[in-house]
């Protein structure tokens, strides 16, 4: 079994992974407080693509949501997000732009690691880290974390009223899904 392993190690070590997301099976949810009630809602993934590299954890690549996707089960309320705080029609996409991976990644086994990348939301880029659960087979990839976005703290508008307050804060949960490809370096 040693043996095989070390046969096996630099044969990977010399491997890139290629990550194609599918949007079909990727799932993107936020939840927001408010005093009244939590709204839950969902966004939905337009691409993604990752370049991962396990022997040295580096990865590149771009994740890009749909910001008029946004689905909270009300109309109207999914209006003012998108119109009145995303402003959707100004800065359509919102993107996620990975720069480095710490802990290691099984090719077989569940990790654990942190992705640190770039986080452009409404015409700006936050550097942000992401705890994240990794499963990976010969062919599959699932990824599951979730972080939080100060939207009002990044400039968006804060769609309180006198009657009805919400936080200044969003929970967003992603469970990404999608095929793996490798390629010699």
């Amino acid at each position: 079994m040693c043996v095989a392993a070390a046969l096996i190690a630099p044969v990977l070590s010399a491997q890139e992974l290629r990550v194609d997301l599918d949007p079909a099976r990727t799932q993107i949810t936020f939840i927001l407080t408010a005093a009244l009630h939590t709204v839950h809602g969902t966004f939905q993934l337009k691409q993604g693509q990752l370049s991962f590299d396990p022997s040295t954890g580096a990865i590149s690549g771009d994740l890009a949501v749909d910001a008029a996707s946004g689905d909270s089960g009300s109309g109207t309320r999914d209006k003012r997000m998108t119109k009145e705080v995303l402003e959707a029609q100004r800065y359509p996409d919102i993107r996620f732009t990975p720069a480095k991976v710490a802990g290691p990644v099984s090719l077989s086994n569940a990790s654990t690691v942190e992705v640190t990348g770039s986080f452009l939301i409404h015409g700006q880029a936050h550097e942000i880290t992401i705890p994240m659960q990794v499963q990976m087979s010969q062919k599959e990839i699932t990824a599951t974390g979730k972080f939080t976005v100060p939207y009002v703290q990044w400039g968006m508008k804060n769609p309180s009223n006198f009657l009805l307050k919400v936080s200044d804060k969003v929970e967003i949960n992603l469970t990404a899904a999608g095929h793996v490809n490798s390629r010699q370096k």
